[in-house]
Parts: C-alpha cells; sequence; structure tokens
C-alpha cells in the first residue's frame, strides 16, 4: 500500500446503534497518530493502518496488521451490521421470562390484540395520548450559539434564564410569608406520634427496637411561621449574630425545617453537617465555620457531638429539638443546652420579638452545606439565597400541576441537597411535607412492628425523592417476592409487566393492568404516588422501567450538584426513556468541554460529548475558605455569569437531552492501556440480584479490575443451600467456594450487560458487612466512598493483587 504525503480520514455513523469509528492512514512523518485514550508512534507502524471504534465512549484497538484500506473499509462494515443486531437484542433485555407454553402464550397475545383493537381508538382519544406522545419526541433544548459544546438551554427559555417563581420575592424568608398569605391554614409539617416502642429478638440474638405509630399531627403554614418567627427571635436573645454562621446537626424533621426558616428569617447563615459523618469531619466543619451555636437532637448530641465538644472551643449553645427535657451534667465548662420549646418560649417574650430584625437580601450567604465527603474532607458549599431560589424555580418548572393538593414525604437527609430542595420546593407551593425515616417507610421497614402500618401507608403521598439505591431495594424486593408467587400469578404478572413494557415504550398507558395486577405493589408506596424524582447517582435503566410499569407513574431523573444547589436537569414527565437526566432546566445553562485524555469531544458523532459545565444563577458562591478548589472548579464568564465544573461527562442528544456516561474521577488506566469506568462496572453488576452493593477497584500498575461485593442475604443463604456449604453469614462471606461461585455469577451478568472483557472484576471480596452511612462507607445518598473502601479493605486488595 503506497502512503501519501498528507493523511486519509474516513468516518462511518451508525445512528441507530450509537457507533462511530474513523479510520485513519498517515505517512511515516506523522511522528504521533491520536485516537482517544490510545497512542501509536506512526513510524513503528510502517506501512499499517491504525484503526479504532468508538462505541459508547470506549475506544478499543482492533489490531495492528498489515492490510490494504479495503479490507479494514470491509471488516468495519461488519462491526456495523453486529452492533446493529445487538441493538435489537438490548430492547427485549428488561423484560421478564415468559416461563410457559407458547401455545398459552399465543392465546394471551391474541385476546390482548383483540381488547387493543377494541378500545385502543376511543382511549387514544379520550386520553390525550397524542399530545403525550408529541411532547416525548419533541426537542427539549438547543444549542443557544448553534455550536455542538454548547451552551444549551431549554426550548422555553432560550434568551433569558429563570431566577425567580414570583417577582419580588427574591430571597428564602419572602418565599416562606408568599407561602404562609397564600396557605395559611393548610397543613405543613406532620408528624407521626409513638404510641408505643418495644424490642424484639430476632433468631440470630440481636435485638432490634420496634415501634407502632399513630396518625400524623400537623402543623399549619401559620403555625409553622410561629414557631419559626419566635426560635429566630430565641436564638438572637442568646447571642446569635446576624450574617455569623450557626450549625443544625440534626435528623429529617419537622423541626429541621422550622429551624432553617428561623435562620433565613433571622439572617443566620445556615450550616448543615450529614449526621454520619466521623467525629474529626463533624469538629473540621464546625471549626472552620466557627460555630458558638448548634442545634442537634437528644440522641445525635449523646451518640455523635458529645464525644468532640472538646475539640470545638468556640461552642458555647446547644439547642435540642426534642420536647421531653433532659440534663446533661457532664457536658464541658462553658457549654449550655437548651431546649427548642425553650428558647422559642424567650424569643415570644415581647422585649425579643418587637426587636427588629436584619433582613437578608438576595447575595447573602442562606446555607453553607458540607458535603457528604465521598472524595475527602467535606467542603463547605455557600450558596446564597439567589441561589437557592432560581434552583428550585426551575425544579417545581418540570413538576406539572404541582399544588397545595399534593403531599410529600420527607426521609431522605436534609443535610443533603436534593432533600433541602425538594422540601423548598413543595413549601413554595403550598404542599404538606410528612416526615418518615428509611426505618419506617413501608409496612416491611425494619423499625415498623409486623402488622401495623409504615408511613408512606398512613400518609399516601403524591410525591417522593429518591436515591437509585433505595429504588434498587424496592426492585429486588418485589421481585423475590414475585418469584415466590404460584406459577399462576408469576404467570399473570410476567405477563402484565411484559405487556406494560411494550405500551410504555409506545407512549401509552395501561388503566386495566395497573388495576387488576399492580394495585398491590403501587400500594407499597402508599397507591396514591404521581411523581418519583431520582437524584444523587445514575439510576440504572432495569429499576426506571420497573418504577414505571410497577408503581404506575413516572420518574423524573434528575441531575445537579450541592454546587449547582442540587439544579441541573431533570426529564420532562412525558419522556419515558431510560438512560437519560433530560434537558437543562429554565434556571441552568449547559457546556461540554472537550476532554481529551478521555477522547470525549463536543466534535463527536453523532452526539456531542464532554465534561459537563453548569451555569445560571443557581451556581453558588464557592467553597468556604478554600480559593484554590475554588479557581479549579469555578469560573465567571465574560457576561458575568457563573459556572462549575462538574467532572463529570456526558453527551446531548438529538432532543437536547442529556446523558451522562463517565466521570473523569472514575475513570482508571490499567496496566496494558484500557481505560475502565468504575461507575459503569458498578451499575451494570449492580442489577445482578445476588448483589445489594458492590464497588470496583484498579489500580494502574495491574492489568485487572477487582472488587468488593455486599451480597444479598437471601439470594447468597439459597446459592449456599445449592453447593451444600454451611455456616453463619459471615462464614459463608468467608467461604472460598462462595467466593468463586458469587464470581462466576458475577461474570456472567457482566457479559451479559455488555461489559468489555478488561471491564470485568476477575476477583472479588464477599462483604458480610452492609454499607450504610453509619459504617462511614457510604455517604447520606449512598454514594460510595472509594477513599474509605480501600482503606476498609486494604489487606483484600494486596490479597487479591498477589500481595503486590
Amino acid at each position: 500500500m503506497h502512503m501519501t504525503n498528507h493523511h486519509r480520514t474516513k468516518e462511518y455513523t451508525h445512528t441507530e446503534t450509537s457507533f462511530s469509528f474513523r479510520l485513519l492512514v498517515e505517512n511515516r512523518s506523522s511522528s504521533i497518530i491520536h485516537f482517544g485514550h490510545f497512542k501509536w508512534d506512526a513510524a513503528s507502524l510502517t506501512e499499517s493502518a491504525a484503526a479504532a471504534w468508538k462505541n459508547k465512549g470506549k475506544l478499543i484497538l482492533i489490531a495492528r496488521r498489515l492490510c490494504t484500506l479495503s479490507e479494514w473499509e470491509k471488516e468495519m462494515e461488519q462491526e456495523v451490521a453486529h452492533l446493529a443486531s445487538r441493538k435489537v437484542k438490548n430492547k427485549t433485555k428488561m423484560k421478564l421470562k415468559e416461563d410457559m407454553s407458547p401455545l398459552l402464550l399465543q392465546v394471551f397475545r391474541s385476546v390482548v390484540w383483540v381488547y387493543s383493537v377494541i378500545t385502543f381508538l376511543p382511549w387514544y382519544l379520550l386520553s390525550g395520548a397524542s399530545g403525550s406522545q408529541a411532547r416525548a419526541k419533541r426537542v427539549k433544548a438547543r444549542s443557544v450559539s448553534g455550536n455542538p459544546a454548547g451552551p444549551y438551554r431549554a426550548v422555553s427559555n432560550q434568551q433569558k434564564l429563570v431566577s425567580q417563581l414570583h417577582e419580588g420575592v427574591d430571597t428564602l424568608d419572602k418565599v416562606f410569608e408568599y407561602a404562609v398569605v397564600h396557605f395559611p391554614q393548610r397543613d405543613c409539617l406532620g408528624t407521626r406520634e409513638v404510641l408505643s416502642e418495644e424490642d424484639e429478638i430476632q433468631p440470630n440474638g440481636k435485638i432490634f427496637k420496634k415501634v407502632i405509630l399513630g396518625d400524623y399531627n400537623w402543623l399549619s403554614y401559620e403555625d409553622t411561621f410561629h414557631l419559626s418567627q419566635r426560635f429566630g427571635s430565641g436564638l438572637a436573645a442568646l447571642g446569635q449574630k446576624p450574617l455569623c454562621n450557626i450549625a443544625v446537626f440534626c435528623e429529617t424533621r419537622a423541626e429541621w425545617i422550622i429551624a432553617a426558616q428561623a435562620c433565613f428569617m433571622y439572617n443566620f447563615p445556615l450550616v448543615t453537617l450529614y449526621s454520619t459523618l466521623g467525629g474529626a469531619a463533624i469538629a473540621h466543619g464546625l471549626n472552620e465555620t466557627e460555630i458558638t451555636h448548634i442545634i442537634t437532637s437528644k440522641d445525635l448530641l449523646q451518640s455523635r457531638l458529645k464525644a468532640i465538644l472538646m475539640d470545638v472551643p468556640r461552642l458555647k449553645h446547644i439547642i435540642v429539638v426534642d420536647k421531653k427535657r433532659t440534663s446533661w451534667p457532664d457536658l464541658p465548662r462553658g457549654i449550655m443546652v437548651h431546649n427548642m420549646a425553650v428558647v422559642q418560649e424567650l424569643g415570644s417574650k415581647p422585649e425579643n420579638i418587637m426587636v427588629s430584625r436584619r433582613q437578608p437580601v438576595p447575595s447573602d450567604i442562606a446555607v453553607i452545606m458540607y458535603t457528604s465527603g465521598s472524595t475527602g474532607i467535606p467542603k463547605g458549599v455557600m450558596i446564597s439565597h439567589s441561589n437557592i431560589i432560581a434552583g428550585i424555580t426551575g425544579m417545581a418548572e418540570r413538576i406539572p400541576n404541582l399544588n397545595e393538593n399534593d403531599t410529600y414525604i420527607g426521609y431522605l437527609p436534609l443535610a443533603h441537597v436534593l432533600e433541602l430542595s425538594a422540601e423548598l420546593v413543595c413549601v413554595s407551593h403550598g404542599c404538606r411535607i410528612g416526615y418518615s425515616s428509611p426505618q419506617t417507610l413501608a409496612d416491611q421497614s425494619s423499625k415498623i412492628k409486623k402488622g401495623s402500618k409504615g408511613d408512606t401507608s398512613v400518609l399516601r403521598p403524591t410525591l417522593m425523592a429518591a436515591v437509585p439505591e433505595i429504588m434498587d431495594r424496592i426492585y429486588k424486593n418485589v421481585m423475590t417476592k414475585v418469584e415466590e408467587m404460584s406459577s399462576v400469578q408469576k404467570t399473570l404478572f410476567v405477563l402484565a409487566y411484559n405487556y406494560k413494557m411494550e405500551q410504555i415504550s409506545k407512549g401509552y398507558s395501561t388503566p386495566l393492568c395497573d388495576r387488576l395486577v399492580f394495585r398491590k405493589v403501587r400500594s407499597l408506596l402508599g397507591g396514591n404516588m404521581r411523581v418519583l424524582l431520582s437524584g444523587g447517582a445514575p439510576l440504572s435503566a432495569v429499576t426506571q422501567r420497573f418504577m414505571n410499569i410497577c408503581f404506575c407513574c413516572p420518574v423524573g431523573q434528575g441531575y445537579g450538584l450541592t454546587e449547582t444547589c442540587g439544579a441541573g436537569t431533570i426529564s420532562e414527565l412525558s419522556d419515558y426513556s431510560t438512560g437519560r437526566v433530560g434537558a437543562p432546566l429554565v434556571c441552568s445553562e449547559i457546556m461540554l468541554k472537550d476532554w481529551e485524555e478521555g477522547g470525549y469531544f463536543s466534535t463527536d458523532k453523532p452526539n456531542p460529548r464532554g465534561e459537563i459545565l453548569i451555569g445560571g444563577p443557581n451556581v453558588t458562591i464557592g467553597y468556604y475558605k478554600n480559593e484554590q478548589k475554588n479557581r479549579e472548579d469555578f469560573f465567571v464568564d465574560a457576561n458575568g455569569q457563573r459556572w462549575f465544573c462538574t467532572g463529570d461527562i456526558g453527551e446531548f442528544h438529538h432532543d437536547g437531552c442529556l446523558k451522562i456516561i463517565d466521570r473523569k474521577k472514575d475513570l482508571v488506566k490499567l496496566q496494558a492501556g484500557e481505560y475502565v469506568s468504575l461507575g459503569k462496572v458498578e451499575a451494570v453488576l449492580k442489577n445482578c440480584p445476588l448483589i445489594d452493593n458492590i464497588c470496583a477497584y484498579a489500580n494502574s500498575d495491574e492489568s485487572y479490575v477487582i472488587g468488593f461485593v455486599v451480597p444479598n442475604q437471601k439470594q447468597l443463604t439459597a446459592l449456599a443451600e445449592q453447593k451444600s456449604i454451611r455456616g453463619s453469614w459471615e462464614e459463608l462471606c468467608n467461604h472460598a467456594e462462595m467466593e468463586k461461585e458469587v464470581l462466576r455469577i458475577i461474570t456472567d451478568a457482566a457479559v451479559t450487560g455488555k461489559l468489555e472483557r478488561f471491564e470485568i472484576p476477575k476477583k472479588i471480596r464477599l462483604s458480610a458487612e452492609p454499607w450504610t452511612p453509619e459504617t462511614g462507607l457510604v455517604t447520606d445518598a449512598f454514594k460510595l466512598k472509594r477513599k474509605e473502601l480501600k482503606t476498609h479493605y486494604q489487606d483484600d486488595i494486596e490479597r487479591m493483587y498477589g500481595g503486590k
């Protein structure tokens, strides 16, 4: 093959498979040929052709052999055809297996076909399905510059981003006052009464505390306003000054929001800390922000704060939110403990309540929110009043018909931006918020006594935010119950599930299936759910589709960060596609920045790709006392708008929706030069029923991936019985044969999930201990803390990598 003095490039694109590759032939004089993750010395290739193909963000070297250009083209065309056939197979992988005779299956499909023919036209005309389909397919965002890198904005806000819900309502105290004026007697905050508590001994000897709870007791918007006003006045009487930081370190409960609203009113910047942070991290946050007053609960004061009080020398006042008074005689000298009710009583005195307060301005700091510390020491993110209002304005726009008739269930940590933003969205629209916890959420939750009702059954919410970890658990629990059904029940469920999946993919609803088959599953979340918002981490397509089908409601998958007030994108409820996070919110715009090392460029075909940069009025002030990180992660453009560099890799689809495809910090280069996305490996393998949680790990000095696995106890125990292996839970997890069997199943799941050979873990460690926020191995949003997990499993890492 003769080489010319210029390079020739031929590009192939197959849009149905999201597949593209470039074929490049260069002369010897070129020093380096770049193909994203790979570099070749052109001189060493002599007259070979260097080729690579791209498939969903990964680059793989096909060969390094002598050949003609036509031979390469033929080989690549065959690869395109192969990928197209794989695309068809992927469409059916989310369906459940139909285990029945072909004849009966054909009879069922015939009956369904006749039913569909008879009912389709009247349903189509009356339900407005055509409008829903049009909304789902329309373009939702465009690049305002025409450049594939963006910035992308929602089609409704191409000219200007939105920053306020209502004209003149520009601080959080005004947002609450607006709600109080418009919904004074509506229920605002609800808490269930504890009727009784008892200890229940488990078969393994452990003791679990069980509760029987009564109905929800409600505070109206007016009641909540007066309690907040008195509390703010009382804090001021205790010496808390405007623009001086105050901390809240408390579980998610009504008192948290009452305290927050008090701080917003009196312009006390509110420092939030996760209740599951370690002692050193808590002390770091309190000292860095120079805290003198902290709001907490009796349990957290006893279990978390008491041990570090000597390390927080400025602390003078502890306000305990619990109603029952408790004495604390053994605290360090100089620290006073007050009950919230006593502080409110102090604040209601005429000489205190009549003192004029210093109202905030939009640019004042409302919250200093400490991150979960998933990548090291927690950072305090400074969030202004205007930042939060812009964020909740964007979120509210994506929830149709949001009004005072909606009920939201609050159970995620309020120290997390997702929960705080969601609750402020609800408050701004007059919704009622009923409080819960992961231990009391459903009838089957760990603290609910058998036979009594969980919080969702009593509250029957219409709105709920959830992290993928919780939805994955619901999915696995329901599917386990399905496996235990009689053959007739299971067949009916599977057929209905697959039928509804086909209808949803076409944009159609299935009212008969919903009523006859999925009503019982839907009742797990109260039966009234109309919107589920997923955030905090990527939600798998399988789990998202399961929630759509079984809970008969759309799942709005969102993307945002603490640094953007949780706002960035949320998928529209009419969009039933999976794996995407929707178009930019009306408060935000998004750009894609080329990442050469990872091989992601805005010029990629068929979709532009790159690091996600979020801009808009919701982008926060920056990190507290951390100018270096501020310079690294934030910048201001020529128009004066702030931007945040997320470190996440995304691609924009033709309709303006964003898909998260990678993360810079999760990308590890193996010894042979292959790049592995740890997050992608984990997302694929978490769909395996045997896995409750998994952390993939790779060392750049090694040639393979390893993993730490928290197995599902029921599934692993059943597997052990099949293999005639006996022992305690810890003994099963430490058994070499069980480790080998689990690895085999994981490998099968990885192959089914289309992971590449080098992405599949070659060795694993089974963990008998579940990863909860209390263990310090995951955040409150159940994100993996990779640094802590590496430290925790260091001995196992050395073992799996041969003692290196």
